[in-house]
């Protein structure tokens, strides 16, 4: 991408289930004003927004996963839920991972440099059951060990700035499963989402 587009400063990031999120110049402006190297956005926590938000911590604001809450009254406890938008100054996420652009074509030192930032961040250690299907109603299930390092814990670290942008539920709430769709129509998310989209 920075290949092709050498004046590129600026990235948002999204979960592929934020339907509302778009590349808004409001949004953009304040992460510029703000210099900061991520800015999030979160939003006002609904009861059914489950993986932890925006807390204070030491006397400073991050985001504090929700497997890394000591129960779930705790979780709940929290205003804002990240809606996992995040704006992000290229170069300053460089300096962060000791890189600079002429470095991105050098593979073994963008690995080793992201090596290096993963030791910083928690590992998270979940166990799932996930089913195989053979086919012709056969079908098995698995306990697996996931191991996750999430974006969010970022803000922990004191050499990359973050700052938190609070934005509208219909913008950052997320889409995870089909009982949603209810709640959105009457809530006016949907309608939200179709102004968005040219069909």
């Amino acid at each position: 991408m920075l290949q092709d587009h050498s004046g590129l400063k600026y990235l948002m990031l999204h979960n592929i289930d934020t339907l509302g999120a778009t590349v808004d110049p409001k949004f953009l402006g304040q992460h510029i004003a703000g210099g900061s190297t991520l800015s999030f956005e979160v939003i006002p926590r609904r009861l059914e927004d489950r993986g932890g938000g925006l807390a204070i911590v030491g006397g400073t604001p991050r985001l504090v996963e929700g497997l890394a809450m000591p129960n779930e009254q705790a979780e709940f406890s929290l205003s804002y839920y990240n809606s996992m938008t995040t704006w992000i100054d290229i170069d300053r996420l460089l300096t962060a991972f000791s890189l600079v652009r002429a470095d991105l074509d050098d593979t073994e030192k963008v690995d080793t440099a992201i090596r290096r930032f993963a030791l910083r961040l928690p590992t998270y250690v979940t166990i799932k059951d996930v089913k195989k299907r053979w086919g012709h109603a056969q079908e098995d299930v698995f306990p697996v060990a996931q191991f996750e390092k999430l974006w969010g814990d970022m803000t922990t670290l004191h050499d990359v700035s973050s700052q938190f942008l609070i934005t509208d539920q219909r913008r950052g709430q997320q889409l995870k499963n089909q009982a949603q769709l209810d709640s959105w129509y009457r809530d006016g998310t949907a309608q939200y989402i179709e102004s968005l989209c040219e069909f």
